[in-house]
């Protein structure tokens, strides 16, 4: 008799295991995705505009901020403003739960600008070399930029949002010949 309920007690507990391990292993990993995509009007007295960025997040209706991150595992991007004014780069990427979201958040760290040679690599990288010649830093009043835009995602959906920095309207010079930047920044699209 003790044999036959271990036996039954042995049994329900598998049961419950491959009940609750059910389901395709998949369906654990997948769920919804956002790609931050960035372009540029860029500042036209320069030959680069290198902006370093240390977040990427989203802000979920009566919920708190997700970090998308950035690619390769970095802690920062780098993105040369002048070369996205033709194009347009990944800034941050990746899985997200779904639903309804109400603000992106964008953190500038850095930029300098650089008018004598512009910058040799792609528009968007971890780090991106400091090209020769003149150059002067840019002074950040705030680096913070909270966009509220509402959108959601849904399901296994990728969905892709497209920013513009607006590097002529972001830069300033100041009576001293220092540059300001005081960031303008609007998303253009979200699509699904």
């Amino acid at each position: 008799m003790k044999w036959r309920f271990l036996s039954a007690g042995a049994a329900a507990t598998l049961l419950a295991l491959a009940i609750g391990c059910g389901g395709s292993p998949t369906n654990a990993t997948q769920g919804a995705s956002l790609s931050v995509m960035l372009k540029d009007s860029p500042f036209s007295d320069a030959r680069a505009v290198l902006v370093t960025f240390s977040d990427v997040s989203v802000h979920t209706s009566g919920g708190g901020w997700s970090t998308l991150p950035f690619s390769g595992g970095a802690t920062s991007r780098t993105c040369d403003l002048k070369q996205l004014s033709s194009a347009q780069d990944v800034l941050g990427t990746g899985p997200l739960p779904a639903g309804h979201y109400t603000q992106l958040r964008v953190t500038v760290t850095s930029a300098v600008l650089y008018f004598d040679n512009a910058a040799g690599s792609g528009p968007c990288a971890a780090t991106i070399g400091a090209p020769a010649g003149r150059n002067a830093p840019i002074d950040i009043a705030s680096g913070q930029v909270i966009l509220n835009r509402e959108f959601d995602l849904s399901g296994t959906a990728a969905t892709s949002m497209l920013v513009d920095f607006d590097g002529d309207k972001s830069i300033t010079q100041t009576g001293n010949g220092a540059y300001r930047m005081s960031p303008v920044v609007a998303i253009v699209s979200v699509q699904q």
